[in-house]
């Protein structure tokens, strides 16, 4: 998927027992909520990838006020990403709290799985900044009521910047090509800028192998999707023919192949 290269450089109920008793089989976390899921997708592989300044350059200061950059993180799972997206784009070490080279950002998590928020919100360094919530992102009704919440409280409509990092496959699997469509114009609407990260297709295949290994049932949309092959270059399609935003730029891909793709709404 060609591009400019000018920046590059349904709800699931609450397991029983704590988060670190609670243990998953792969295959057996439907909507992508694998606990432990950075031991095996570690952040650094996204972090290598995205320009330290990449917010600064997206957002530069206006006037003398420090105007506060908003985020929002779907599908944060338990907030390892989140936490070092904050600390790379305010170029944090390790036992740093602020900056001032970026001014105030501030995200807004959200994961469909409870036992994962619970955790992210125990273990995040940056309670201030980072807002974790439980959230069925397909649920319309409480999407807009918490993210309006959110925005209202910093006197906004949309977020300046969206990530969503791994997720696009797991709303496809569970909402077939319709909800695949709607999500990305939720976030399409939502965000002015988005960071993507697609599943591609072979890990489709993947994640259905693994529900027939465990013996349950495959996911119902799978055998009906109709958007398939290329998933980077489809949701690049749908985000630019359907929703009005234009790439930016491709910063590369991750060591398990996937792309991140930064589009921007048109003005």
């Amino acid at each position: 998927m060609a591009a400019p290269a000018e920046l590059a450089g349904g709800g699931v109920q609450e397991a029983a027992g704590t988060v670190e008793e609670r243990v998953l089989e792969p295959g057996a976390a439907p909507f992508g909520n694998f606990p432990h899921y950075s031991r095996f997708h570690p952040p650094e592989q996204r972090l290598r990838l995205l320009p330290p300044e990449l917010l600064r350059r997206l957002f530069p200061p206006e006037g003398p006020e420090k105007r506060a950059i908003l985020g929002l993180d779907v599908g944060c799972n338990s907030g390892d990403l989140s936490v070092a997206l904050y600390k790379h784009f305010l170029s944090l070490r390790d036992g740093e709290t602020c900056s001032d080279a970026l001014g105030d950002l501030r995200l807004l998590c959200c994961d469909i799985d409870p036992v994962l928020v619970a955790r992210a919100e125990k273990e995040c360094p940056f309670p201030d900044a980072l807002t974790f919530v439980t959230l069925d992102f397909m649920n319309q009704r409480t999407r807009k009521a918490l993210l309006s919440s959110f925005l209202s409280q910093f006197g906004r409509s949309v977020f300046d910047i969206g990530f969503c990092m791994s997720v696009t496959m797991w709303i496809h699997l569970n909402h077939g090509d319709r909800g695949l469509r709607e999500f990305l114009a939720h976030l399409a609407s939502l965000c002015r800028y988005l960071l993507v990260e697609p599943q591609p297709w072979k890990c489709y295949r993947a994640a259905a192998r693994r529900l027939r290994k465990l013996g349950l049932h495959d996911f119902d949309h799978f055998q009906s999707l109709a958007i398939r092959g290329d998933m980077a270059e489809q949701i690049g399609q749908i985000l630019t023919q359907e929703h009005g935003m234009e790439l930016v730029c491709c910063f590369g891909n991750t060591s398990w192949d996937r792309s991140l793709l930064l589009f921007r709404a048109k003005p």
